[in-house]
């Protein structure tokens, strides 16, 4: 195995990084503004250079019109972009996630139909996955007297009815609160049938008749990041955006949350290096009130190497699930659910600690601690929760009768 990243891997980093140095640093801001729709708002410039410099492109796969050649490509480009500005980085990768149902399940005619505005170099598309309902989903499939997916779609002549209501979901009202321009919903379409048939994923395009912005979560991190509550009041999709098989949304689902897992490991990954970053400068040139700059104390060296070791070791546990990933290796799932819950949860642990080595200082709002120690804490909890779904789906992983540790822990 070999983490050398090759002369394209290498140049999608320097110009990711250099697009983060220059441009997204700055647009923390709008993090100031007082509404969740404001910050939002003032952001739109930022991801606009972000569409323009080709950034989404880069998100989509090849074979699907972009220039994607894989999870690890768009690993090493979120790192960098999410390092700098985690909000706005969230509504580009919200985007993509948005899109994956259609990417992995849509037909050709979808493909070329619904994914034409994202493949521009201009404007501010978005798109979401309307997954996550108000009361939670953990146990979306979850068997009568449960209530499972609340949201339903009836097939009504050529056209899908949808009602229902859904939260938590990056971008969803879009700019104007008139929606996104395509929203992936995750919709039971066949109240009779057993759970893991029941649910199904309906692309719904803007405008759409019907659909109602309730509110703008104010959320702890990522600041100019739109999480809106939303409802379908009746809203209707032509029959011919169901994507993928009526009663496949389950897998589809999965399917699609598996890549974003490994990428929230990732994530973590950039909000520790972020935040290495401060302590280590901070370590360098502080001496509070002593003779010799705190690095040279034995307890904030270990601290910084304890840290920088956590770091690399989160960030080859992501590379090796997204190599899974494109591979389609059967051990894709439980790698990328591994690295999302390492890299999540250490994220979380390493920042405090190195909030620590800076002190008091660091619970200041004008130390950049504080902020990613904010963002970090929605990681173990946003992408499928760590303990109500990610930590579950591999103890069923662990249960599989055929199960062997040897040969299921393989990239290849």
């Amino acid at each position: 195995m070999d983490f050398t990243l090759t002369p394209q891997q290498r140049k999608i980093q320097l110009r990711s990084r250099e697009f983060a140095r220059d441009m997204l640093a700055a647009a923390r801001s709008a993090e100031q503004l007082p509404t969740a729709e404001q910050r939002f708002l003032a952001t739109r410039p930022i991801y606009e250079a972000m569409i323009a410099a080709g950034f989404l492109r880069k998100c989509i796969p090849r074979e699907a019109g972009g220039e994607s050649e894989g999870l690890v490509e768009l690993a090493i480009l979120a790192e960098e972009l999410y390092s700098a500005n985690a909000g706005v980085s969230l509504t580009l990768i919200g985007t993509l996630l948005g899109l994956l149902p259609i990417l992995l399940g849509g037909s050709p005619e979808q493909r070329g139909r619904l994914l034409a505005s994202f493949l521009r170099e201009s404007g501010a598309p978005l798109a979401a996955f309307c997954a996550t309902e108000p009361g939670g989903s953990a146990n979306a499939a979850s068997p009568r007297p449960g209530e499972g997916v609340r949201t339903t779609a009836k097939l009504e002549g050529d056209r899908w009815i949808i009602h229902g209501r859904k939260s938590w979901v990056s971008s969803a009202s879009g700019w104007d609160r008139r929606g996104a321009e395509i929203l992936c919903v995750v919709c039971r379409t066949d109240p009779a049938a057993p759970p893991e048939r029941s649910v199904s994923i309906i692309a719904v395009e803007r405008p759409a008749a019907g659909f109602v912005f309730e509110h703008a979560i104010e959320s702890l991190g990522h600041r100019a990041h739109l999480l809106p509550r939303v409802r379908f009041d009746g809203v209707a999709a032509p029959r011919g955006n169901l994507v993928g098989e009526e009663g496949g949304g389950f897998v589809l689902t999965a399917a699609s949350f598996t890549g974003a897992a490994a990428l929230v490991g990732i994530f973590g990954v950039a909000l520790m290096r972020a935040a290495f970053d401060v302590a280590l400068q901070f370590a360098r040139t502080e001496r509070r009130g002593g003779i010799h700059a705190v690095i040279e104390h034995q307890a904030v060296g270990y601290a910084l190497a304890d840290a920088k070791t956590v770091i690399e070791a989160a960030r080859a546990l992501a590379w090796r699930a997204c190599r899974a990933v494109d591979e389609r290796s059967p051990a894709a799932d439980e790698l990328a659910i591994q690295a999302k819950i390492f890299g999540s949860e250490m994220a979380v642990r390493v920042i405090s600690d190195l909030m620590r080595i800076v002190g008091v200082d660091s619970y200041d709002c004008e130390c950049a601690l504080g902020r990613l120690l904010q963002d970090a804490l929605a990681l173990p909890i946003f992408g499928g929760g760590n303990v109500g779904v990610r930590r579950r789906q591999l103890h069923a992983i662990l249960k599989r009768p055929g199960y062997d540790p040897l040969v299921e822990g393989k990239a290849d």
